[in-house]
C-alpha cells in the first residue's frame, strides 16, 4: 500500500504541474497570435484601467522575460512582460487587464488579496525552512525531520489555496473591466476567456501539486 502510494504521489508531483505549463503555453501561444480588433496595446489597457479607478500613483513598468507580468502591492508597481506590454494580441489585453485587477483589488482591499497579501512573509519563511529541513531529513533518513518538512509545507499550500480565489476573482474582474471600459470587441471575448481559464488552470494545479509532494515525501523515506 506504501508503495502505491508513493508511486502514485510521485506520478502526480510530474504530471500535474508539467500538464498545466504545457495547456498555460500552448493556450498563451495560440492567443498572442490574434490581434484584439481594437489595436490596442497590453500597456494601453492597464493604464486606462488605473485611470478609471483613480490609481494614479501606480507605475507600469515593462520587465523582461515571458508570462513575466504582475503587480507588486509593496511597491505600487504593475510589471507587464516585453511581448505583453507592446502587444496587441488578445492575450495581452487579457493579462494586462488581469494584472490590473490584482491593482484594484488592492486598492478596494478585497478581503482574499488582504489576506494573502499578510501571511506572505510568514509562508515565505516557513516554505524556506522546510526544504532545508526536508533535505536533511532525507540526507539522515530521520522520519521526524521529514515529517517536521511538510507539516512547514502545509504555510506554501495554506499560501496557494488563498491565492486561488484572489486570481481566479482577478480573471474575473479582467473580462468585466474590459467590457466596461470598451477596451475589447465582443468577437474577442471567448478567446480572452480562454487565455484566463488557462492561467487560472495553473493555480488549481499548484494546490494538487503541493499536495502530492507533501504525501511523496511523507512515505519516500518511510518506502526506503
Amino acid at each position: 500500500m506504501e508503495d502505491l502510494t508513493y508511486i502514485i504521489s510521485l506520478i502526480l508531483m510530474l504530471i500535474i504541474p508539467l500538464t498545466a505549463s504545457i495547456r498555460l503555453h500552448a493556450t498563451y501561444n495560440s492567443c498572442k497570435k490574434k490581434k484584439n480588433k481594437l489595436n490596442l496595446t497590453g500597456r494601453d489597457v492597464a493604464q486606462k484601467i488605473l485611470d478609471e479607478n483613480g490609481l494614479v500613483s501606480i507605475y507600469i513598468v515593462e520587465t523582461n522575460g515571458t508570462m513575466t507580468d504582475n503587480y507588486d502591492p509593496s511597491r505600487k508597481v504593475l510589471r507587464l512582460s516585453q511581448e505583453v506590454y507592446s502587444g496587441d494580441s488578445i492575450a495581452s489585453i487579457a493579462i494586462a487587464a488581469h494584472e490590473s485587477g490584482h491593482a484594484v483589488q488592492d486598492n478596494e482591499n478585497y478581503s482574499w488579496f488582504k489576506v494573502r497579501k499578510n501571511i506572505y512573509p510568514v509562508v515565505a519563511l516557513g516554505e524556506r525552512f522546510s526544504y532545508i529541513i526536508l533535505l536533511a531529513g532525507l540526507f539522515l533518513h530521520s522520519m521526524n525531520l521529514i515529517y517536521a518538512a511538510v507539516i512547514l509545507m502545509l504555510f506554501g499550500l495554506t499560501f496557494e489555496i488563498v491565492t486561488l480565489p484572489v486570481e481566479l476573482d482577478a480573471s474575473k474582474r479582467a473580462l468585466q473591466l474590459l467590457q466596461d471600459y470598451n477596451l475589447i470587441d465582443n468577437s474577442d471575448l471567448p478567446t480572452a476567456k480562454k487565455m484566463l481559464k488557462a492561467a487560472a488552470y495553473t493555480y488549481i494545479a499548484a494546490i494538487f501539486t503541493t499536495i502530492a509532494q507533501m504525501i511523496y515525501y511523507a512515505s519516500s523515506d518511510r518506502r526506503r
